[in-house]
């Protein structure tokens, strides 16, 4: 399966790297853990990026998707209802926020640990 081509939707033109970059950083301002970038681009063929982060709880997992979909409209949204493993995809970056013990359950830094590592500036 191909990635579809990227519609940024927000007024602004931002690239795959900038978007995942942008995201992680407002993931930190609502307080989320253990936020990890990977960059996928030499990996897999489905998405440029993933960033993977935990809060403390299914709201505070909401909160956290809720702030992220204010400032981009993702074009797919999973687990929003129940709020252990939240899926925003953004088509080039995609999200995901666990509750720290599905994150733990997963391995998704397992499974992808290939994957370079990108660090932002949680300034």
């Amino acid at each position: 399966m191909l990635k579809k081509s990227s519609k940024i939707q927000s007024p602004k033109e931002v690239n795959a790297e900038q978007l995942s970059q942008n995201i992680a950083k407002r993931i930190d301002k609502k307080k989320g853990a253990e936020v990890i970038i990977f960059d996928l681009r030499n990996i897999s063929p489905i998405t440029d990026y993933f960033v993977i982060a935990n809060g403390l709880s299914g709201i505070h997992n909401r909160t956290i998707a809720e702030y992220l979909m204010e400032d981009e409209k993702p074009d797919h949204v999973e687990g929003l209802e129940t709020g252990n493993w939240i899926l925003l995809d953004f088509i080039d970056v995609i999200v995901h926020i666990f509750s720290k013990e599905t994150r733990e359950f997963y391995g998704l830094e397992r499974l992808w640990g290939d994957a370079p590592r990108v660090e932002f500036n949680n300034d």
